[in-house]
């Protein structure tokens, strides 16, 4: 999932403070651009282990739009992360799904040519998650 962030700099401390606006809570501070970019996407891993392990919805990622205007946000570089969040999502389980031959066939083939989806099961966890995201 894209996550949007914003960098702030600070010049009285002279870093950046890096915040997940999609994320309450979510943000951290670092002397460079590059290592904050590093830096948050340990702090959202670790927000996300948090949420899971309290069983927590994980937030819907939403566009800049919905936070470029805000204030607190004035002045900042904007930038997208993208975190993988199946290892959030709970313990694997095994389930049957009947589907038409063609579907499969046609699954298949985006699997074995898009590296994003490892696996059939890869491909419908992310069309499932992209889905309730939408709803």
């Amino acid at each position: 999932m894209r996550f949007p962030i914003v960098l702030l700099f600070n010049p009285e401390t002279n870093d950046y403070k890096v915040t997940v606006p999609d994320m309450p809570g979510c943000s951290c501070r670092a002397k460079t651009m590059d290592i904050a970019l590093n830096e948050i996407i340990a702090v959202i891993e670790s927000h996300l282990s948090l949420l899971a392990e309290y069983s927590e919805d994980i937030p819907n990622a939403s566009s800049f739009e919905n936070h470029v205007s805000k204030m607190e946000f004035r002045g900042g570089v904007w930038a997208v992360v993208d975190i993988d969040i199946t290892p959030f999502l709970g313990k694997s389980h095994k389930i049957n799904v009947t589907l038409p031959e063609l579907l499969i066939k046609k699954i298949d083939e985006c699997v074995s040519s898009n590296p994003n989806y490892a696996t059939r099961s890869g491909f419908l966890a992310t069309a499932a998650i992209n889905e309730l995201k939408n709803s």
